[in-house]
């Protein structure tokens, strides 16, 4: 009698079914998958399948509703990234330096930096300019030299934003300057009567935010650029801004030297407010970083060493989650993935922490200062480095060194 052929292997079904065989292992399965041949190799590597569990994983370039933030990076060697910034297992590097003091304006001699990153380039203020610095290939170090200055303040830039390529900056002289990132054009008008300490820019209009107790819209519409369309008075220095995503309302952090909660948010085109989130703060508990993951949800810190979580669709009166800062130092910043994971610095001796929304205690911790201490002004991350701004120093720490 004949001989029975033997039955076919498993890889060699159709790819679609594979695929869907395939989208119920977990990382680890996947990985012994692809030592069976070069079929399955190339097939375990599909994004499709590393989608669901990178969702799922901290810093992978996913936001909670599933928008890739980082397309064209394989989604499975972000997966592998994600275990380092969970772990901290990163290379840390200083890679610029500047003078610690210097007398910027009347009110500090210290400079307080503030940097935004925008693909290939970090755009960091120093004093009176911003520059723009040319990141390597491999992320870690910057070119020597700035590649443009951007300047026009006569004080210390206090904050700026890179929005659509335009740089808007405040500063210590009051003033706001709107440049344009490939160009000469340049905008610069009398904002506020003291120091411009924030600013944001969506939709064609600026919000700023000033220590004389006010917030304002400007126009950037043509024939009214730099017009002030509204004057808020917050009744207390204002230290962080944010416009909403839907372009609808702006959220003010103040000093909360009063009994006003030190975070309000206001309607864009009328000024006025809409509601006042919190009915805890102690006094002066003031927010020193506002940070929007959606139009609904939102994140805040500042000198009560909370980093508080806002679901305005639920409740205005309390918070859905927060975190303490274990050292009890006031958080000068604040920035998240729009998924699982939050970064924060902190007033003492540069330390950056990561924390999971899912936990309720910190995840690591990275000390950048010491033996001296420096707050952390400022910091922002990709999916694989996080820089970080302190009083004389920026710093990165490399998750793919690893």
């Amino acid at each position: 009698s004949r001989a029975a052929s033997p039955p076919s292997p498993l890889w060699a079904l159709p790819e679609e079914l594979l695929l869907l065989i395939c989208s119920y292992l977990d990382a680890q399965a996947l990985g012994r998958l692809a030592q069976v041949c070069r079929r399955l190799r190339f097939l375990s590597s599909r994004d499709v399948l590393w989608r669901r569990i990178a969702r799922g994983c901290l810093n992978s370039g996913f936001t909670q509703l599933g928008t890739d933030l980082a397309a064209g990076i394989p989604v499975k060697e972000r997966v592998k990234v994600s275990q380092n910034w969970r772990h901290g297992r990163c290379r840390r590097e200083t890679v610029l330096k500047w003078k610690c003091k210097q007398v910027a304006s009347p009110s500090s001699s210290f400079l307080m930096p503030w940097m935004e990153l925008d693909g290939e380039y970090l755009y960091l203020s120093q004093a009176e300019n911003i520059q723009a610095y040319q990141l390597c290939a491999e992320g870690t170090d910057l070119q020597c030299h700035p590649q443009a200055i951007f300047s026009g303040h006569q004080e210390d830039v206090c904050r700026f934003v890179l929005v659509n390529s335009h740089i808007v900056s405040g500063g210590g002289d009051g003033s706001i300057v709107l440049h344009k990132l490939h160009g000469s054009y340049s905008v610069k008008f009398s904002a506020h009567e003291q120091e411009v300490n924030c600013v944001d820019f969506q939709g064609g209009l600026i919000v700023s935010g000033s220590r004389d107790r006010t917030a304002k819209v400007w126009s950037l519409s043509t024939g009214r650029v730099g017009q002030c369309l509204h004057t808020v008075q917050t009744e207390d220095r204002v230290w962080s801004i944010a416009i909403s995503p839907l372009l609808s309302s702006f959220v003010t952090g103040t000093a909360c030297c009063g009994h006003i909660s030190p975070l309000r948010i206001w309607d864009l085109e009328s000024g006025q407010l809409l509601t006042c989130l919190g009915t805890d703060f102690h006094r002066g508990a003031g927010v020193l970083d506002v940070f929007y993951e959606t139009p609904s949800l939102l994140l805040s810190c500042g000198y009560d060493t909370y980093i508080r979580y806002w679901d305005i669709r639920t409740s205005t009166r309390k918070c859905v989650q927060e975190w303490e800062e274990p050292h009890d130092s006031a958080l000068y910043c604040i920035r998240s993935d729009k998924n699982h994971m939050i970064a924060s610095g902190s007033s003492y001796y540069g330390v950056v922490r990561l924390w999971d929304k899912r936990q309720t205690r910190c995840l690591q911790s990275f000390h950048l200062s010491s033996p001296t201490s420096s707050p952390v002004y400022c910091l922002r991350f990709s999916t694989t480095h996080l820089y970080a701004a302190l009083a004389s120093a920026l710093h990165v720490l490399d998750f793919t060194a690893l």
